[in-house]
């Protein structure tokens, strides 16, 4: 193979994704998603998702963890390159575009001075302040197609509309 010869990504089945969808607007409910969180040490935890083996998450040895897994913050760019990632070969299929480079990276500023509220208590920043996304795509369609394509992506991905949109959330003992 040449170094110009493009290899297509899998693709998601057109078929499949159609029926999906008809599944979805004939019920509309929604979807409750389970995660059970088990520390383990310090700030290593165990998380279970569904009946998948864990997925661990920990701190960096600056945080005061043994660096054996992305940290939680890691976690949440991650799922949402994996959600915009979803979102865009969903997108592909259902335009009938492949695809044969999708590259996704992310970065966040996260001011940790609050230290999970040990720290500096007066003037909390907590959660990202900013979060920049790059998306490094091509296939057969323009470089316009594919740009409004990574638009619509962002704009229905479940996780962009979490980082982006104001939501209750409860805490409490068990």
């Amino acid at each position: 193979m040449s170094d110009t010869a493009k290899v297509s990504i899998a693709p998601i089945p057109k078929d499949g994704l159609q029926e999906l969808g008809e599944k979805n607007r004939a019920n509309p409910a929604d979807k409750t998603l389970k995660v059970k969180t088990v520390c383990e040490r310090k700030f290593r935890s165990l998380n279970y998702a569904r009946d998948l083996e864990p997925f661990v998450v920990d701190e960096p040895p600056g945080l005061l963890g043994d660096n054996t897994a992305p940290n939680p913050s890691e976690i949440v760019l991650g799922a949402f390159g994996s959600c915009l990632a979803v979102g865009l070969q969903a997108n592909a299929a259902a335009r009938g575009i492949t695809l044969t480079k999708l590259e996704i990276s992310l970065e966040g500023d996260i001011n940790i001075t609050s230290t999970w509220g040990t720290g500096e208590l007066a003037k909390p920043q907590i959660g990202f302040t900013d979060v920049r996304v790059k998306v490094d795509i091509d296939g057969d369609a323009s470089k316009e197609e594919l740009a409004e394509m990574v638009a619509h992506a962002n704009k229905w991905s479940p996780v962009s509309a979490t980082l982006s949109n104001p939501m209750p959330v409860s805490v409490e003992m068990a």
